[in-house]
C-alpha cells in the first residue's frame, strides 16, 4: 500500500492503536466509510476520508444540526424530548450539556450527529451515554452504525469502560436491532414507559455494552 502521504488521523487511529499496539489507519478509514475492501491503497482511502468524516461539532454547526434535531423531536416516535422543544433548549440539550458532540459530514452536508456524556457521576462515572440522530435523507446509508462505532472508540479513549442507552423505545425496531448487532444487550425493560404517537404506550429498553468486549 502507498503510505507516502500518510498523516496522523487523530482520535480514531490513536484510540485503536492504543488498544493493541497496531497501526489501524488503513482499516479505520475503510471501516468508517463502510468500505471493507482494505486492499484499496491508503492514499485512495485517505482522499475519501475528506469527503466523509465524523468530526467534533462546533458552535457554527448548530444551524445545520437544528433541522435534524427538530425533525426527529417533532415526530415524537423515538426521543423522549417534548415535540415542541424550542431551538434554544435544543441547543443546550445537544451542544452544551453533553461532554462532546460530533457530526457526520459528507462534503459540506451534515447527515447525522451524536453526543457523548457521562451517564452518572461518582461510582458510575466509568459509564457513558450517547444519543444519535440521522437526517431523513441519510437513513439506510449506515450513518447511525458508523457514528455508534466511532462513539465507542471515542469513549474508550476518554477512559469510559461501558456505554448505556437509557431509554430506547421498543417500537424503534431498526435502532434496537442495530444496537444489538453492535454488541449492546437489553439490560432492562420499562413497561409502557414510552408514549408513541400512533402505537400508544410501548415498552422502553435500557441497553448496555461493556466496551472491553
Amino acid at each position: 500500500n502507498d503510505w507516502s502521504i500518510a498523516r496522523p488521523l487523530g482520535v480514531q487511529a490513536r484510540a485503536e492503536k492504543a488498544l493493541d499496539g497496531t497501526d489501524h489507519r488503513h482499516h479505520v478509514i475503510a471501516r468508517c466509510l463502510g468500505r471493507y475492501d482494505t486492499g484499496l491503497s491508503f492514499s485512495a482511502l485517505y482522499l475519501h476520508h475528506f469527503l466523509v468524516m465524523i468530526r467534533e461539532a462546533t458552535t457554527a454547526d448548530w444551524s445545520r444540526i437544528w433541522p435534524i434535531f427538530s425533525e426527529i423531536t417533532k415526530a415524537g416516535d423515538t426521543y423522549a424530548y417534548p415535540v415542541d422543544t424550542d431551538i434554544a433548549t435544543a441547543e443546550s440539550l445537544w451542544m452544551k450539556k453533553p461532554d462532546r458532540t460530533f457530526v457526520f459530514e459528507e462534503g459540506s452536508e451534515i447527515l447525522g450527529t451524536y453526543y457523548l456524556k457521562t451517564n452518572h457521576d461518582g461510582p458510575g462515572q466509568h459509564v457513558c451515554n450517547c444519543g444519535y440522530m440521522v437526517s431523513t435523507e441519510a437513513r439506510g446509508k449506515g450513518v447511525a452504525r458508523r457514528m455508534c462505532q466511532h462513539s465507542q472508540i471515542i469513549a474508550r479513549e476518554m477512559g469510559y469502560q461501558a456505554m448505556q442507552f437509557n431509554f430506547v423505545a421498543s417500537s424503534n425496531e431498526v435502532a434496537v436491532s442495530l444496537w444489538q448487532k453492535l454488541g449492546f444487550e437489553i439490560a432492562g425493560r420499562l413497561p409502557k414507559a414510552f408514549n408513541h404517537p400512533s402505537r400508544g404506550f410501548v415498552d422502553a429498553f435500557v441497553m448496555y455494552k461493556w466496551l472491553d468486549k
